[in-house]
């Protein structure tokens, strides 16, 4: 067994950095001093449907007063509705969280009526579907305008706030396509690699100010999202193949547990959330074998649908793309 005597050091360190971390999440999951969200000002954009409503009406549940954002106005209403069931009071604003000037407008609306802004929740977004040579630079841009500048711009504006309080809670959430870098989801990887990296540096950065950040990482949840997708390419087979797996229970999971997930984990003030088992295989598998990895993927892209040539840079949303 002497040539395990060079590795010991190895597996020493190994030893002691699996210790710390099992340390960290036994202090931070049996936490004493929990958050409260009673009558405390949750801000949520992309609040009108999906995973945003369900965080609405549960920390409505929570006696938290509501703040949700959209750019529908029409459905700002119809969500209202369904949050004031809860008996607490709801603000819904239509914001475009990708122009800064609106954004810096609501906040400061919000403030001057609610007195302050507790909790941010970063949860807006748009994702398309399709190969990439079917991607212009727009859906790049469309991509990192909602789901990437529309977090920083929403973050900074609520910053100043909550740094005069010494307290605050961020939550964002991204995606295991922030992670990994999915075949077809190119513009919605790109934006969402980019809204990882600013939450996990937030988070390094001001968690000395008193507010804290949580990274939220899901996986897929069965919110019906390939329904408002917009797709490229040849259309309806992305459209298969997305809402299969969006809607299939052995990879998605059931969207009211994510957002009981979600609470729980901003409460102890948790700074990084994988949501469902197989995101954390997912990590740990690239981690391991980040090699193996690439080529998986390159693989499963031979599955996916080809390009149809220039007549597949149409955009199609999911409800045309149904067959």
């Amino acid at each position: 067994m002497k040539f395990l005597n060079p590795l010991k050091p190895l597996f020493t360190l190994l030893f002691v950095l699996g210790a710390s971390e099992l340390f960290l999440r036994y202090r931070y999951f049996f936490k004493k001093e929990k958050v409260s969200f009673r009558d405390k000002v949750v801000l949520i954009t992309g609040g009108t449907r999906g995973l945003g409503l369900i965080l609405a009406r549960k920390f409505a549940s929570e006696g938290a007063k509501i703040v949700i954002l959209a750019r529908s106005q029409e459905e700002l209403l119809e969500a209202k509705k369904q949050i004031q069931k809860k008996g607490k009071e709801v603000l819904a604003l239509k914001c475009d969280v990708s122009v800064n000037e609106q954004v810096k407008n609501t906040v400061a609306e919000v403030v001057n009526r609610l007195g302050s802004i507790d909790c941010l929740v970063n949860n807006a977004g748009i994702i398309q579907v399709g190969p990439v040579e079917n991607m212009k630079r727009e859906d790049f841009q469309s991509a990192m305008n909602v789901n990437g500048w529309g977090t920083f711009n929403m973050t900074m504006a609520v910053l100043p706030y909550m740094e005069l309080k010494k307290c605050g809670q961020i939550i964002n959430i991204t995606s295991i396509g922030g992670k990994i870098a999915v075949p077809h989801l190119l513009p919605y990887v790109f934006s969402k690699f980019a809204m990882v990296g600013f939450s996990e540096g937030l988070q390094a950065e001001i968690e000395k100010k008193g507010i804290k950040v949580t990274t939220v990482i899901p996986g897929l949840m069965r919110t019906g999202s390939h329904v408002n997708a917009m797709f490229k390419g040849n259309y309806r087979w992305e459209y298969r193949w997305f809402s299969f797996l969006d809607s299939f229970p052995p990879v998605s999971i059931d969207p009211e547990k994510a957002a009981s997930k979600i609470i729980e984990a901003s409460r102890r003030g948790d700074p990084v959330l994988p949501i469902t088992i197989p995101v954390h295989a997912a990590l740990l598998f690239k981690a391991l074998f980040p090699f193996l990895t690439a080529k998986l993927l390159s693989i499963t892209n031979i599955f996916l649908p080809e390009t149809t040539g220039s007549k597949g840079d149409t955009v199609k949303s999911g409800f045309k793309s149904k067959s």
